[in-house]
C-alpha cells in the first residue's frame, strides 16, 4: 500500500525543536507533505532557527530519523527524501536531500538551496546538472507566458531538425497540459515499457514522449510542485531515448518546478524563448530570459510567434503586430531567430497531428511557412554550433593550404 500523507505526519510527530514543548506537527511548522511514489518531500517553517544552518541540519536528521524509522515499522519503502525550510514568505532557505543506498537505508545525497537571504529571485543559483547528458545538444523551449504557441514551434523545431537528418527526441515538459498527443498525432498509439524503461513513440522522425500518454486523457493532474517534478525527472531519466543529437524539451509557462529541475539535472545546450509580438507577451518572455540566465542557462535565441497572418491568397495581415520580439531580443542582447507566421494550414495541421505538412506543399501561405522556418532553423544549428565551442564540445580549427 502507498504512504499516505497522514502516516508521514504521523511519524514526523515525533520530531521536537528546541524550546518546542510540542513536536513539529503540532506547532504547525510543517506546512506541507508530499509524495509520489516511494519519494517524500515536506516543507518547514520554524523561524527559531531561520539563521541557523546547524540547527536546521539536526531538525532535516531528525526528520529523516523518525521517517526511516516509522517505514521500517509499517514495511514500506523510502526512496527518497527532500526537507526544505522555508522562510514565512514561502522562500526556501535551505533543503537536506536524502536517497536510499543500494541496500535502501537512506543517506545524504548531498544538500542544496540558496543561502538564507528570503525570498528574493536573486537568492537563485545556477546548479550544477547531475548525469550524463541525453543528446549531443539538449534545447529547452520556454515562454514566459501560455498561449504564445511554445507546444507548436518545439514541434517544428524537432521535425524541421529530423528532416534535415538529426536523431531528435521531443519530451513533453508541459505536465499539467501535455500538447504531444494532440500535435504529435500519437492518439491511437498505446505507451511501451521494455525492461523498466519508457519506450518512446516514434512519428514524423522523432521520438517524443509525454506524460498526456501515461494518464487519462481528460483527466486533470492536480499535483503539488514536488509531484510535477518527480514526473518530469521519470519522464527524463526513465525514457530509452537511445543515441540522439537533439533533445527538445517543450517547457510548461511560468518559471515554476519544471524549469529548475530541467537545469538541475540536465545538461543544457541552451534555451529558445518563444515569444509573440505584443508588449505583454514581451514582458513575460523577459522574465523567462531572467530566469534562464539566473540558472547559467545559455539563451540560443528568440523566436517570434504569430509574427503574421498570411491568408490563403498570399495577403499578409499584422493581426498582432510585427516585430515586436526582435526588438526585445535587441534590447536584452540576445539572438533573434526568426519570425514564424500564423496559417490556415499549421492550424489544421496542429490540429490534425501532421506537423510534417507543414513542409510540404507550394501554396503561397506554405512557401511563406517553409521560407521562415528554414531561417529559424538555419540560425538555430549556428547557435548550437556556436555553444558548443563555448562549451567546449568542440574546438575551433585553423586549416592553412
Amino acid at each position: 500500500m502507498p504512504i499516505s500523507e497522514q502516516q508521514v505526519r504521523r511519524w514526523l510527530s515525533a520530531v521536537k525543536t528546541v524550546g518546542d514543548t510540542s513536536d513539529i506537527v503540532a506547532a504547525e511548522h510543517l506546512e506541507w507533505v508530499s509524495i509520489l511514489d516511494d519519494a517524500i518531500a515536506i516543507k518547514l517553517h520554524v523561524s527559531s532557527v531561520a539563521g541557523d544552518p546547524k540547527a536546521m541540519e539536526a531538525i532535516a536528521g531528525a526528520c529523516l530519523e523518525a521517517i526511516r524509522q516509522g517505514a521500517v515499522r509499517a514495511g514500506e519503502r523510502v526512496r527518497a527524501l527532500k526537507v526544505q525550510f522555508v522562510d514565512k514568505a514561502g522562500g526556501v532557505i535551505r533543503e537536506s536531500s536524502f536517497e536510499a543506498s543500494p541496500k535502501g537505508a537512506l543517506r545524504p545525497a548531498g544538500e542544496a538551496g540558496p543561502p538564507a537571504t528570503g525570498p528574493s529571485s536573486s537568492s537563485v543559483q545556477p546548479a550544477a546538472p547531475s548525469g550524463a547528458p541525453i543528446a549531443a545538444h539538449t534545447i529547452a523551449v520556454g515562454a514566459g507566458k501560455g498561449g504564445v504557441g511554445k507546444s507548436t514551434v518545439s514541434v517544428n523545431l524537432s521535425v524541421g531538425l529530423a528532416r534535415r537528418g538529426h536523431a531528435v527526441g521531443l519530451l513533453d515538459g508541459d505536465i499539467y497540459g501535455p500538447s504531444l498527443p494532440t500535435l504529435m498525432g500519437l492518439d491511437a498509439m498505446e505507451p511501451n515499457v521494455l525492461e523498466g524503461r519508457f519506450q518512446p513513440f516514434l512519428t514524423h522522425g522523432v521520438k517524443s514522449m509525454t506524460v498526456g500518454k501515461l494518464v487519462e486523457a481528460d483527466k486533470p493532474l492536480i499535483w503539488r510542485g514536488p509531484m510535477a517534478h518527480g514526473a518530469f525527472k521519470q519522464l527524463t531519466e526513465k525514457t530509452d531515448w537511445g543515441d540522439l543529437d537533439h533533445l527538445v524539451i517543450d517547457l510548461p509557462p511560468g518559471t515554476g518546478d519544471v524549469p529548475l529541475t530541467m537545469a538541475q539535472n540536465l545538461s543544457l545546450t541552451g534555451a529558445v524563448i518563444v515569444c509573440t509580438p505584443q508588449r505583454v507577451a514581451q514582458d513575460d518572455a523577459v522574465r523567462a530570459a531572467k530566469m534562464f540566465e539566473q540558472l547559467g542557462v545559455d539563451i540560443l535565441g528568440v523566436v517570434e510567434n504569430m509574427s503574421v497572418f498570411v491568408a490563403p491568397d498570399g495577403q499578409e495581415f499584422d493581426i498582432f503586430g510585427r516585430g515586436g520580439a526582435q526588438q526585445m531580443a535587441q534590447r536584452l542582447g540576445l539572438p533573434f531567430l526568426g519570425a514564424l507566421p500564423i496559417t490556415m494550414d499549421l492550424r489544421t495541421n496542429s490540429d490534425a497531428g501532421d506537423p510534417s505538412a507543414n513542409f510540404e506543399g507550394d501554396s503561397p501561405p506554405r512557401q511563406r511557412l517553409q521560407r521562415a522556418m528554414n531561417e529559424v532553423l538555419d540560425n538555430l544549428e549556428s547557435q548550437l554550433a556556436l555553444a558548443a565551442v563555448r562549451h567546449a564540445k568542440t574546438a575551433p580549427s585553423l586549416t592553412i593550404r
